[in-house]
């Protein structure tokens, strides 16, 4: 499949469209005019000397993509464990933790500050490979469906694109996470049950078989699926605006670090509106592998409106941070690879002549 995709990938609205990707010798080669000013000239003589170290759509760029997701994801997860845990905390005993800061205070009371790290190890692992799952196959299923598309579709559906190819690619990711997500909920919100990931997992089989580790992967869905939509969704079209509106010089004349300053910015904005539309499903989960015997349903309608949405402060905070930071790492990593990094997608010619906005 992937030795299939990568020659079309350079006929979809991803491709660069003032480079060309070569796929003997893998160099960028700019299609600047003649008449262009010498600064220009410069910038685009120093870009022929850069050469990507695969080529766009082959297997070595998704290998390389999921390594960028593993590491943005497991990483970024890792480290906001204490507020995660008193997230967790708030949802499922909210008269106990009734704020962040109490919920902190109570924390370190009872556990001390190595309590604050409770789950460390199931997060890391679990997030890591949802993050190599989300990112490498969203890479997959956005040029596989802008490939179906064709070339001027898939420019003018590019949102319905986006969102099509992340919800594919965290189906996928969601399975992949759900056991680690189930025993990091209850390390962290039944005291006494489990301290370590090692004497989780083989408690969690005894008591209820595999179950116990995929039960909550239908409300993971309901919680990620919209999550990672928007996250990919929002994000992709914030930083095309960036650079429309904000950014005063094309992407291909910004530093590699303003670039990167693009992408946190986009990155943050997307983890607001990501943290709002998920966070009622987030509470469900985490209820959900507190309790025994409960169905998604069930816990729905006994936390009602106002209990969903408990912890929605300290959510956007966490979710906000993360998918920034989540973004910053990943593009990190194309950069640090060498990656093809395409530009925002720009009009086809064709659908310009269409249009009459050429001649």
């Amino acid at each position: 499949m992937f030795s299939s995709i990568a020659p079309l990938a350079r006929h979809n609205p991803f491709y660069a469209p003032h480079f060309q990707l070569v796929q003997d010798g893998v160099r960028k080669r700019p299609a600047e005019p003649a008449e262009a000013p010498a600064t220009r000239r410069g910038l685009a003589a120093a870009s022929a000397d850069e050469e990507y170290s695969c080529e766009y759509g082959s297997l070595k760029f998704y290998a390389l993509c999921g390594v960028g997701g593993v590491l943005s994801c497991g990483l970024t997860h890792t480290g906001v464990v204490p507020l995660d845990l008193v997230k967790c905390r708030m949802q499922v005993d909210p008269q106990k933790y009734k704020s962040i800061f109490n919920g902190f205070s109570v924390t370190i009371k009872e556990d001390g500050v190595r309590g604050l790290a409770k789950g460390w190890a199931p997060t890391f692992i679990g997030y890591s490979m949802q993050g190599l799952c989300k990112f490498g196959f969203y890479e997959v299923f956005k040029i596989l469906y802008g490939n179906m598309l064709g070339e001027e579709n898939a420019y003018l559906w590019r949102t319905s694109l986006y969102l099509a190819a992340s919800a594919s690619a965290e189906f996928f990711a969601d399975i992949a996470l759900a056991p680690m997500e189930a025993a990091k909920v209850r390390i962290q919100t039944q005291p006494g049950y489990a301290n370590t990931l090692r004497q989780a997992l083989p408690k969690m089989f005894a008591e209820e078989g595999i179950w116990a580790f995929y039960k909550g992967v239908a409300p993971l869905w309901m919680r990620q699926i919209p999550y990672t939509m928007m996250k990919f969704a929002c994000f992709e079209r914030t930083v095309e605006a960036l650079y429309k509106y904000v950014v005063p010089k094309p992407r291909s004349e910004c530093t590699k670090g303003e670039q990167l300053v693009v992408t946190f910015v986009a990155g943050y904005i997307a983890g607001v509106f990501c943290a709002i539309v998920s966070h009622p499903a987030d509470s469900v989960v985490s209820v959900l592998n507190k309790e025994k015997g409960s169905s998604a349903s069930q816990v729905l309608m006994r936390l009602g409106f106002k209990g969903v949405w408990k912890g929605l402060f300290a959510r956007i905070i966490m979710i906000g941070t993360l998918t920034a930071l989540q973004w910053f790492i990943y593009d990190s990593v194309k950069v640090y690879f060498r990656l093809p990094r395409p530009p925002p997608p720009e009009m086809p010619e064709s659908l310009k002549k269409k249009l009459g906005l050429t001649e």
